[in-house]
């Protein structure tokens, strides 16, 4: 059964010249699952321009839409540029919606940090990951970077 006052927020990631990630493409079908099987109502995919078009949010929006999820249940996000603008720029859509519960959808590592900021903007959020995909460097470079990136962030919302 849906939650009508949940919301998946999907963190962006790149957009290449062939087209989505393969890290986008994980994030925005964990998003699509979460939808598929009820457990969110809403899906808000983020995240602005990098190198090449379209943004991110607009092209898990695409993603979306190809894995079956009815687009006025999406609400995109085009313009931020990190996890911190994910969630921040991503606030207005979810009061428009009169969403509270969100579930953060991105990779593992990267969790744990954007749960802090989701919960440091007020929101009621858990976390989900994608299982498995992503090659073991690319992971590892990932999870390596969260460790300066959530002392950081701590730093950061603190000073707020």
């Amino acid at each position: 059964m849906t939650d009508e006052t949940t919301a998946a927020l999907i963190l962006g990631a790149a957009v290449w010249q062939s087209g989505p990630s393969p890290t986008l493409r994980r994030r925005t079908l964990q998003g699509a699952a979460l939808w598929h099987i009820g457990e969110v109502s809403h899906l808000v995919p983020c995240g602005g321009l990098g190198q090449h078009s379209p943004s991110e949010g607009e092209a898990m929006q695409r993603l979306l839409i190809e894995a079956g999820v009815p687009a006025d249940a999406i609400h995109p996000e085009t313009t931020s540029r990190d996890t911190l603008e994910n969630i921040r720029l991503a606030l207005p859509i979810l009061a428009r919606l009169g969403v509270r519960h969100v579930v953060v959808v991105t990779d593992a590592p990267h969790l744990p940090r954007a749960l802090l900021v989701a919960r440091r903007h007020g929101l009621e959020a858990r976390g989900s990951a994608p299982h498995g995909g992503g090659r073991l460097v690319p992971q590892l470079r990932l999870a390596l970077r969260e460790i300066p990136a959530y002392g950081a962030y701590l730093w950061r919302l603190r000073r707020r």
